[in-house]
């Protein structure tokens, strides 16, 4: 092991902790790490973002696919969405890439009122995103399942990614229906992009899937695990009469499990900093609180169905913690680069790593 690679390691370990402290003490965040580490074998923040770094380019078009709609309210929640804007943003940063939302209807608003606060223009148009520099795109995908199959061959033939992204994306379980995180079936709530996600990672594009339970695009890469130990995810588990338990069916070739899906997808986004070695490619707290606010101006509740912002139950300044931490452990590791060589180098001697 070199001294770059034990930077990396450590740094990617770093990240991984703080987007898996679990401040309710439930476990399943325990739980889903131990299946997801297992199978990416390193650092999975860490990983994902190498996979962006190898692949994304400037001008290529990435697709991040959100938008998880709640009971009782039927309106989406912040986590995902929130995530979802910042990165649109660090991908414009690192790469000079095109970023497009794809969610529902529901979410339209709140992304058209977030970008400003991001820095980025936002067309429905993708020609005019990959004609104007600092764009977005947003597309709003269907409820229904056939238009699905249709809307996804569409956007194929329009723009082909580089890369798909979903965060806390919903998907359907292995009877084609979707519940939310206690069981109850939101099939008909639900946009149907696992469906688009499952047609781009069929075509060999680079796919990552960011999820906190179980029911999100994705996660029926570690299925076995999550069958095995998180709750209303085996067979008849769920409520309702298709017995087919929450667990999505998709399965990601590269994955993240985090406490919080945002809180995962903003590790990617400090370990894509790292590598490129400029830490303005990951937000502030002050933008992270902002983007919250305005997501809940914009209609998008919490977990707990609050206006007051929020994701999964944690307030702003939680969030912003967050994000300062991460964003310190990515500034250390270059602040001091050169300077403790000594000790990388007495350290990799002792061969513990």
């Amino acid at each position: 092991m070199t001294k770059g690679e034990l930077e990396e390691l450590n740094i990617g370990e770093n990240l991984d902790a703080l987007m898996n402290l679990d401040p309710r003490g439930y476990g399943v965040c325990r739980i889903l790490y131990a299946g997801s580490r297992a199978y990416t074998g390193e650092p999975i923040a860490m990983h994902a973002a190498k996979q962006l770094v190898k692949t994304v380019h400037q001008g290529d078009f990435v697709y991040i696919l959100t938008g998880f709609v709640l009971r009782p309210h039927k309106v989406p929640e912040m986590d995902g969405i929130v995530s979802s804007m910042l990165l649109a943003r660090a991908l414009v940063q690192a790469f000079d890439a095109k970023p497009v939302i794809i969610c529902s209807e529901l979410n339209k608003a709140a992304v058209i009122k977030m970008a400003p606060v991001v820095g980025l223009h936002c067309y429905e148009d993708l020609d005019t995103v990959a004609e104007l520099p600092i764009s977005m795109g947003v597309i709003c995908f269907t409820t229904d399942p056939e238009t699905a199959k249709t809307q996804t061959e569409d956007i194929m033939k329009k723009k082909l990614p580089t890369a798909v992204i979903a965060i806390e994306a919903p998907g359907a379980n292995e009877k084609g229906e979707y519940h939310n995180a206690i069981g109850l079936n939101v099939t008909e709530l639900e946009t149907k992009s696992d469906i688009l996600f499952q047609a781009l990672k069929d075509r060999g594009i680079l796919n990552i899937a960011i999820g906190d339970l179980g029911n999100e695009t994705g996660m029926g890469t570690i299925a076995d695990h999550i069958r095995k130990y998180v709750p209303y995810t085996a067979a008849n588990e769920c409520k309702c009469d298709c017995h087919g338990g929450i667990l999505a069916a998709t399965c990601a070739d590269h994955i993240i499990t985090a406490t919080v899906s945002d809180w995962g997808c903003y590790a990617m986004m400090a370990a894509l900093a790292f590598l490129k070695n400029d830490l303005d490619i990951f937000h502030k707290g002050e933008m992270e609180q902002e983007a919250m606010r305005v997501a809940t101006r914009s209609g998008m509740i919490d977990m707990t169905g609050s206006l007051i912002p929020g994701i999964d139950g944690f307030n702003t300044k939680m969030n912003v913690n967050i994000v300062e931490l991460m964003r310190q452990c990515v500034g250390y590791a270059r602040k001091y680069e050169g300077k403790s060589d000594h000790w990388f180098s007495s350290v990799l001697e002792k061969e513990f790593f």
